[in-house]
């Protein structure tokens, strides 16, 4: 254990310590642009730099390791200078237009220059070029906001890459009275909204947020939640579908499944694993079942023209906007759901409407796609899906509930990057006899380097299993890229609580049994992975080419 000091106090660090993590664990704050909660240490910025009594030159205290009998200082003139003539470069380069930038109020960089006392920059210079790239579905990049602090790949902090806003596109529909204009919500949502009206993380704000959709002018307020119990319905059926062909009939099936309801875990797989493609469950993600029931059964229901209907996604997630304008995505006739407003985009027009959320009566989704179990509540927190899936999988084989520690499957709670469990089957029905005994390998993993991890061992051999839940954020959706700001592992945990508390509350907390979803069955589906279920609720995917640099 290193001994050292850090301004003058005595502090004993661990082996894997940088100073920045030493420091902090003796209270004192140094601050940083390019470093990000659970990823390594970048340097690039050298926001961070501090002084090292002995040697020649200033080091970044997030990338330097802590060495027995280092004497540090973070806070001598020279490291302070430093830190402000590098701050000041950046904002000698940085298109500076606060008042109407996306992060206005809410700028990392801004902040750090208030914190060091800048008001002028003596180093006038060029901005870093000016090009807009809306070239995605999901986001805008403006080169001009760069400081070339490296976090794009994660998160920007300076507004340089924003989502694609649909904004403006939804407030016409809104005011265009010959638009008949619903809204579906994906339970993230709920778990976040509030923090974007001074509420602390996991303040759960669902009847308020319905009651400011339907101020907004919204004809019609519904909740993904429907159809994540629907997609645990086509996609358990897919499963034991998979494992009856290899298991009973001796035929060959891709094992294991992958789940399909990240849009970036699609994505990535359709990029840089090609091969596993086949693996992935065909259902589509709640959002797109959504938009294909809207204008097909709700629609049929409501007495409207799916070609006057607008679908409008609350999401958690930038990627979802990519995903709504997939081509594959059109199952009603036309594009089934036409607007994507990211979390801090549905606040953004909250407050243009000059709603106070937080004063605001609690009201309660419209039926019936907005009728939903606890089981999808949970689709928003990483393991969630896997959970709920094995909810109602365990019911359709045994006839019994699942066996569950304080409601929930433990090992599939953590924020551990890949969760590992193993399911045996016991007690199953005379038609599901050929699974009495198997032992279900599952597994778990959220953020892509753990999920590429994850691919890299099922491929050697080193993993065998039948069932895997992938999603691209940290945490799951909890923790997605439309998300409030900052996102940070406590932040998760409070979001993943509330969540866990939304589906704890409720009576109904299996999929199986939403009467929403059986009678929409017996109206209008049939049976599960039949014709009309394959034509609306289910898709392909496929290989798509690396842009060469």
């Amino acid at each position: 254990m290193p001994k050292i000091t850090i301004d003058g106090i005595a502090v004993e660090a661990s082996n894997n310590d940088t100073i920045l993590t030493a420091a902090a664990s003796a209270g004192i704050t140094i601050p940083t642009m390019c470093r990000l909660e659970g990823r390594d240490p970048l340097g690039a910025c050298r926001v961070c730099t501090v002084e090292i009594i002995g040697a020649p030159t200033l080091a970044a205290a997030c990338s330097m390791p802590v060495r027995e009998g280092m004497e540090i200082l973070t806070n001598s003139k020279r490291a302070r200078n430093a830190r402000r003539t590098v701050v000041e470069l950046m904002l000698s380069e940085h298109e500076g237009e606060c008042t109407t930038c996306e992060r206005g109020g809410d700028c990392e960089l801004q902040e750090l220059a208030r914190n060091m006392g800048i008001r002028e920059i003596r180093y006038p210079g060029e901005t870093a070029g000016g090009d807009i790239d809306n070239s995605t579905a999901a986001l805008v990049r403006d080169s001009a906001k760069c400081i070339k602090c490296r976090r794009c790949v994660a998160v920007c902090p300076v507004g340089a890459i924003t989502e694609h806003s649909h904004v403006a596109l939804v407030e016409a529909a809104l005011d265009d009275p010959n638009r008949h204009v619903v809204v579906q919500t994906a339970p993230a949502i709920r778990a976040a909204l509030g923090e974007e009206f001074g509420r602390p993380p996991g303040t759960l704000v669902t009847g308020k947020m319905v009651t400011a959709l339907r101020r907004l002018g919204f004809d019609a307020v519904f909740d993904t939640d429907f159809t994540a119990d629907l997609t645990i319905i086509e996609e358990g059926t897919e499963l034991l579908t998979r494992l009856k062909t290899v298991l009973k009939d001796g035929g060959e099936a891709a094992l294991p499944m992958f789940t399909s309801c990240s849009p970036g875990w699609i994505q990535y797989a359709e990029y840089y694993w090609p091969d596993i493609l086949d693996n992935l469950s065909t259902c589509k993600s709640p959002q797109q079942m959504f938009g294909a029931l809207a204008k097909t059964y709700y629609a049929g229901k409501a007495g409207v023209d799916a070609k006057d209907m607008t679908v409008v996604s609350i999401m958690p997630c930038t990627a979802k906007k990519f995903e709504a304008a997939r081509e594959e995505m059109n199952s009603s006739g036309c594009q089934d759901v036409d607007y994507v407003l990211t979390t801090r985009e549905l606040a953004s027009l909250i407050k243009r409407a000059g709603l106070n959320l937080m004063e605001l009566e609690d009201g309660k989704m419209d039926a019936p796609l907005g009728i939903a179990s606890g089981a999808a509540d949970i689709f928003a927190n990483t393991g969630g899906v896997m959970e709920a899936a094995l909810r109602t999988v365990w019911e359709i084989v045994t006839g019994t509930p699942l066996p569950m520690e304080n409601l929930h499957v433990k090992p599939l709670t953590t924020l551990e990057g890949v969760k590992i469990a193993e399911v045996t089957l016991t007690g199953c029905k005379p038609e599901w006899d050929f699974l009495e005994g198997v032992t279900a390998r599952l597994a778990v993993a959220h953020g892509l380097a753990n999920a590429g991890a994850l691919l890299k061992k099922i491929k050697s051999g080193e993993e065998t299993l039948h069932f895997v839940e992938i999603m691209t954020c940290p945490g799951g959706c909890i923790g997605g890229g439309g998300q409030p700001r900052y996102t940070t592992d406590e932040v998760r945990k409070a979001r993943i609580g509330a969540i866990f508390a939304e589906d704890e509350g409720k009576e109904l907390r299996k999929s199986h049994e939403n009467p929403a979803v059986e009678q929409l069955y017996a109206e209008f589906l049939g049976e599960p992975l039949g014709q009309m279920s394959h034509e609306l609720l289910h898709t392909h995917y496929h290989e798509r080419e690396k842009v060469k640099s």
